[in-house]
């Protein structure tokens, strides 16, 4: 571990060398460039031959070196440092939010963004998250079995389908023969969040195109406390003197995570017919993490003493009050297979099978079923959810010489077939069961999260089919243009046509324009049209525990209240932009867009539950129902509109003995809620559009000389609001704009081996604290869009064969 004074000599050496490589490159500014490559790129297009600088709509190419310059083995954590528009949440001790972590892009909802791996579409998370959103987890991906990343920032739902509103993110993994291996220890200023990684990755050629390419990663990462103690337990502690009060009573922060990935990617020479080929990937994890203290003093729901169970009360089992553990067990998978011909040089074509599951189980450690007096255990299996997608593709491009064209059309076409099933599997019977205790006020289920009970269980399934066509033309060498067509039909709600139309006009080799319009969709899955669930909170104000019950939009209490059957969110995106290359090192783009969203998925409004209404709910087996103090539905809530700019910029020189590399991005994002129950409510409404910054920015330099290279790079999210819902109502506090630093020093020890030290937000900045949740132990605010743990410095292992 780095002591205080080891600490600051790190920041004052790497300051220092950051800002020597930045006068070096001042005073060099005229020494001649290196040549630079444009890139070739695969998303957004089914032209060969497109790359960045020709590409008809925004896409970014990350590197490998790129992804794992990030200290977080996690995909989508690494994206954040280099996409200034893309967002992951921390979300400590949060349900399952902390475990599958939100990942947005342009602000809207993380299952507007659709994720491919090497092209092919990857299945979603069985957790549903904020608003009922059901994302990729890109956790799920091992990062050192990427080779590189292809974000595209465009509406693409006429060329991929669903989910394709805000997006496109393509990890294309490593193929390459060789051996590479990793080792890495990190850890925050702070003493704790101790991460240790491994990873190792295998490729073989197989004759003169084939290939085979293995990778195994794992990750064991300590939890983490930026917590106070709270004022309650303070009292508490004061008034039981007798009593041995943990302090804190609950910690706030990053979980306990270990997880294990692997990943395979192959392909074989098939004679005439092309190449076989067949990638995977596989993961599972462990989590646990802490969530509200219960108070003996102020939960009689938990700690009274009844007629029922006579001479027993809860604090002879927790004098002192309990915290739940909630925890986490997952398993990954995804498959796919298929056969390719890509040598044609008129006609191309693919066919894959892919099938992905998710399978999310919930446990809870250190609670009690209070119904159940002294009958209750302790720990409770809470039950699975399961998501699984069976994909059918086939893909064909035909080039086609046309008179009057620049080069040939390019035609592509194909149809899908996709099964999504999303399942509920119960959990033990103590952690959903209703006890005697409830007749006389106890709480029923498991305190901290009830478990899924059988009327909750179920298995869903909902099928679709799909039809593209695609057309890339070549008006003139400088004028380009694209039309894409998309038709799909859902066996649950009808079917759905979606278009595209783009162009792009050069008008030098090293200065373009492009320009597209686009509308989009994002269909229901079977988990949001039919799963239920129960969830407890704790009112920041009484600190109260309160119980609440999410319906599905069929159920007869639902539809009576209001609820009506979900459809598909519905968009429509516009950029232009500006995009330009040099000779001597500087390119860059300047793209403009607006999302408008109609129909967005969210949870209704809060339905306060009255007799009548519990009465209904009990009539009708729904778990819990006997402790609800509200209920909701998820249901088409509101519209909005997105605006936004991304500016992306990038500088490569030669200088003297030396190299300088530099990259900027930034983005400056704006959603208005313009219909809907969200418009009307001044509160949701600030909420929806304050809860994330406007601007994001990124930008790092690169100096590389001999054995050496140091990095220095800078994050900057601008100010944002939080509120949280309590017994008086919505409490606001508003956030400044943070920037963080992060520094790394290589030494190339060898031609093979490499050692790199470093540390991220290396200046230890700290938020605001949030004082709305001071009264729960809560330094920072859990909603914050970047990580409130400060600094963490780590050391790195690479090696090559």
């Amino acid at each position: 571990m780095f002591n205080s004074k080891s600490r600051r000599a790190l920041m004052v050496t790497s300051t220092a060398i950051a800002l020597t490589a930045a006068l070096a490159g001042q005073a060099a500014a005229a020494e001649a460039a290196d040549t630079t490559v444009d890139e070739v790129v695969v998303t957004g297009t089914r032209e060969a031959g497109r790359t960045q600088f020709t590409t008809l709509s925004p896409v970014d190419v990350l590197s490998e070196k790129a992804i794992h310059a990030s200290v977080s083995s996690q995909v989508g954590e690494s994206l954040t440092a280099v996409i200034p528009s893309f967002i992951v949440q921390k979300l400590p001790t949060s349900d399952g939010l902390q475990f599958v972590r939100p990942a947005t892009l342009r602000n809207l909802s993380p299952d507007q963004t659709l994720l491919l791996v090497n092209g092919k579409r990857f299945h979603r998370s069985a957790f549903l998250g904020s608003r009922g959103a059901q994302g990729a987890d890109l956790a799920q991906i091992p990062s050192f079995a990427v080779g590189h990343i292809e974000v595209l920032r465009d509406g693409a739902s006429a060329q991929y389908g669903s989910d394709a509103i805000a997006g496109v993110i393509n990890i294309i993994l490593n193929d390459q023969p060789g051996f590479a291996a990793y080792a890495q220890t990190s850890q925050f200023y702070e003493g704790d969040g101790a991460n240790h990684q491994l990873g190792a990755r295998a490729g073989f050629a197989i004759g003169d195109e084939g290939h085979l390419t293995l990778t195994a990663e794992w990750s064991k990462a300590d939890e983490t406390s930026r917590t106070h103690q709270r004022a309650d337990a303070i009292a508490f502690a004061a008034a039981h003197p007798e009593l041995k009060v943990a302090n804190p009573v609950q910690r706030w922060g990053n979980p306990a995570l270990e997880t294990s990935k692997l990943a395979l990617d192959a392909a074989l020479p098939a004679g005439a017919l092309g190449e076989a080929y067949v990638f995977a990937t596989a993961g599972r994890g462990d989590g646990i993490n802490d969530i509200n203290w219960r108070n003996p003093d102020a939960n009689p729901a938990i700690y009274n003493t009844v007629a029922v169970f006579p001479g027993w009360n809860l604090r002879s089992l927790y004098p002192a009050g309990f915290t739940p553990r909630e925890g986490t067990h997952f398993i990954d998978n995804q498959y796919v297979a298929g056969l390719r011909n890509r040598d044609g040089e008129t006609f191309t074509w693919d066919l894959s099978a892919s099938f992905g599951r998710n399978r999310t189980g919930f446990f809870l450690e250190n609670s009690i079923n209070a119904s159940l007096g002294p009958q209750s255990p302790t720990s409770f299996n809470l039950g699975k959810l399961v998501q699984s997608e069976f994909n059918l593709n086939a893909d064909a491009v035909y080039r086609l010489a046309v008179a009057g064209l620049a080069r040939p059309l390019n035609i592509a076409f194909g149809a899908e077939r996709r099964v999504e099933t999303f399942k509920i599997a119960t959990g033990d019977a103590a952690s959903y069961a209703v006890g005697p205790g409830a007749a006389v006020g106890l709480a029923p289920n498991s305190n901290g999260f009830p478990g899924y009970s059988p009327q909750q269980a179920g298995k869903w399934d909902q099928t679709s089919y799909a039809a593209y066509v695609d057309l890339d033309a070549a008006f003139t060498e400088a004028w380009s243009g694209q039309v894409a067509l998309r038709y799909e039909d859902f066996s649950e709600f009808g079917d759905t046509v979606n278009g595209k139309i783009a162009s792009r006009y050069e008008f030098t080799p090293n200065l373009a324009v492009r320009a597209a319009w686009s509308t989009g969709f994002r269909a229901p899955t079977p988990g949001q049209l039919n799963s239920t669930s129960t969830s407890q909170g704790l009112d920041t104000v009484t600190l109260q525990l309160f119980q609440s019950g999410r319906l599905s939009p069929t159920s007869p209490v639902a539809k009576a209240l209001g609820a009506k059957a979900l459809q598909p969110e519905e968009s429509k995106t516009l950029t232009a932009g500006l995009v330009w290359k040099t000779d001597y090192g500087f390119s860059g783009s300047i793209d403009a867009y607006q999302i408008e969203v109609e129909k967005r998925f969210s949870t209704s409004a809060t339905i306060t539950v009255t007799p009548t209404i519990r009465a209904q709910l009990v009539a009708l087996g729904v778990p819990g129902a006997t402790a609800f103090t509200s209920i909701n539905w998820f249901t088409n809530d509101f519209d909005t509109r997105t605006r936004g700019v991304d500016v992306v910029g990038a500088y490569t020189r030669a200088i003297g003995p030396g190299r300088l590399d530099l990259t900027t991005a930034y983005n400056f994002n704006k959603t208005e809620v313009i219909k809907g129950s969200l418009s009307a409510s001044a509160t949701q409404k600030r909420l929806f559009e304050e809860s994330r910054p406007n601007h994001n920015a990124t930008a790092s330099a690169t100096w590389t000389q001999g054995p050496f290279e140091l990095m220095g790079r800078v994050r900057y999210y601008g100010s944002w609001t939080d509120s949280t819902g309590n017994a008086t109502g919505e409490i606001f506090q508003a956030f400044d704009g943070v920037t963080l630093a992060d520094v790394a020093l290589t030494w190339n020890a060898t031609e093979n081996t490499s050692v790199r030290i470093g540390a991220e937000n290396v200046f230890d900045t700290y938020p605001a604290k949030a004082l709305f949740q001071a009264s729960r132990g809560l330094e920072y605010s859990r909603n914050a869009p970047y990580d409130t743990n400060g600094g963490q410095y780590y050391v790195r292992l690479d090696a090559k064969f």
